[in-house]
């Protein structure tokens, strides 16, 4: 993928994200990989909805810092994930307010109650809470790199995607999902079979 191309489309995407209430301030971090070895990922510390596509950093999927700028302090479990997965090619972490509502209550999302959440999500594992930047939350990701989604205990929720547009969809389900669960209260999954339908689709 043409580089500057990336950087408008990380732009343009980490605006959408902001607007739309999925993160505030300069909470998350958002990347798309652009080679076999090279990863566009925001800045530290900059408001989402303000980023200019010069403001992106290039790094390596060693972790070196190839461009101008300081990385997300959450860089790592962005690599993390596309060492672990070839055909990963964006990753979202943002603080929803629903998902983060039920990453602080420890309580598991249900994503089976509607044909979107099994379409688009599947199984959403909940990961504990460990220090954001640290070794612990790079493992703890990497555990669950076959995830297309997964909660963060007190912290927030993440999405990976083929491509940028996928991996935000994946946030925006994934939110919409969480408001749903706590709007319905305890509700039953959809019928076992229509999960096994849909999940082949």
């Amino acid at each position: 993928m043409n580089e500057r191309y990336a950087r408008e489309k990380l732009a343009s995407v980490c605006k959408m994200l902001y607007d739309r209430q999925l993160t505030v301030s300069a909470g998350g971090n958002m990347s798309i990989r652009i080679g076999d070895s090279e990863v566009l990922i925001t800045p530290s510390g900059r408001n989402k909805g303000l980023l200019q596509p010069e403001d992106m950093v290039l790094i390596g999927t060693d972790g070196s810092v190839l461009s101008e700028g300081k990385p997300s302090i959450e860089h790592r479990f962005h690599l993390a994930l596309y060492n672990a997965n070839p055909d990963t090619g964006a990753v979202v972490h943002c603080h929803p307010l629903h998902c983060t509502t039920l990453a602080v209550r420890n309580e598991p999302i249900k994503c089976n109650i509607t044909p979107e959440g099994v379409l688009l999500l599947g199984s959403v594992p909940m990961i504990g809470y460990f220090t954001p930047g640290s070794q612990e939350l790079v493992d703890a990701v990497a555990e669950h790199s076959d995830a297309r989604a997964m909660l963060m205990a007190r912290h927030g929720a993440l999405t990976q995607g083929r491509t940028l547009e996928e991996a935000y969809n994946r946030m925006e389900e994934l939110e919409f999902q969480a408001r749903l669960q706590l709007l319905v209260g305890d509700v039953e999954d959809l019928p076992a079979d229509e999960i096994e339908k849909l999940s082949r689709m």
